[in-house]
């Protein structure tokens, strides 16, 4: 089971190739993560460095399927140490992460509605290294880093979760150190299902997160470690994240996509009710959203 030591060593791997991102207090006993100042707009870079750092990589490169953010993370780690990347993501996929896949340099393969499919066919691809987009050691122990930089201050963690990855790392950084709750959209709840099932299971895919937090199972990293951890699971509607993304646009002038709001969308909606004097770091996770609907 990946722990501490794990993303300890991640860290010092990838230490000089990502940002180590601003914390900002929000209120008495609020404070935001963001992440998604990361390059490449996500948290993902961090694991998908430590993924290629750690791997013996062929002359073909890399390939991963993504909903976006995965894919833009491995094109950006692919470009910065030299190696070529192709990547996998559904033509639903917004347009907006394809077009910056596409100049970041990474080859764009569009296929299938959701990430399913796109993972399947990502699979089919041979002569490259596979980089899953959440279930790989290295990506959770690359991803927990971002754990390391919010330990001080931390009562609860707000994460939102699609895959996994990022929750499986920040549980495998934090477990003894903070509360780690799990935010996902009632209709993507991949681990939320796992969890009351026992077991990963298939689940329907859509809503307005379904880009970035549209995984159809949970990974098993992830379902190990949150059942391990006995982590809390909480549920958000399209209506609350929605609704989450313009306060954070109205009251902060932060841009974010809508699976990242999904996080803040457990304090605002009031699915999650922290106790007086409790410290809560909500993680903005991923940016990658086109800010059109925002002005």
């Amino acid at each position: 089971m990946i722990n501490i030591a794990d993303v300890e060593a991640a860290a010092r791997r990838i230490d000089g190739r990502i940002r180590h991102t601003p914390v900002v207090q929000a209120g008495p006993d609020l404070w935001f993560k963001l992440e998604h100042l990361q390059h490449a707009g996500s948290f993902k870079t961090r694991g998908m460095m430590n993924k290629i750092l750690n791997s013996d990589v062929p002359a073909a490169g890399i390939v991963v399927a993504s909903g976006g953010n995965a894919g833009l993370a491995a094109a950006y780690a692919a470009r910065e140490l030299g190696v070529p990347a192709e990547v996998f993501v559904p033509v639903t996929a917004p347009e907006v992460k394809v077009a910056k896949l596409r100049k970041l340099g990474a080859t764009v393969v569009q296929v299938g509605n959701e990430y399913a499919e796109a993972y399947a066919a990502a699979r089919e691809r041979t002569g490259a290294l596979y980089c899953h987009a959440y279930d790989d050691p290295d990506m959770v122990a690359g991803n927990g880093t971002l754990g390391l930089e919010i330990s001080e201050i931390s009562d609860t963690v707000l994460v939102a979760v699609g895959g996994g990855g990022l929750i499986a790392g920040v549980i495998a950084a934090l477990r003894d150190r903070a509360k780690i709750v799990a935010v996902e959209p009632v209709t993507s709840n991949a681990l939320h299902a796992a969890l009351h099932a026992g077991e990963p299971v298939d689940v329907p895919v859509s809503g307005v997160a379904a880009d970035s937090l549209g995984a159809r199972r949970v990974g098993d990293i992830a379902f190990e470690l949150a059942t391990d951890a006995k982590i809390e699971s909480l549920l958000v509607d399209d209506a609350a994240i929605v609704d989450a993304r313009r306060r954070l646009w109205d009251d902060y002038r932060i841009v974010v996509e809508h699976g990242t709001a999904a996080a803040y969308a457990a304090l605002t909606s009031g699915a999650y009710r922290p106790a007086p004097g409790e410290r809560v770091v909500t993680l903005l996770c991923g940016a990658n959203t086109n800010p059109a609907d925002l002005g």
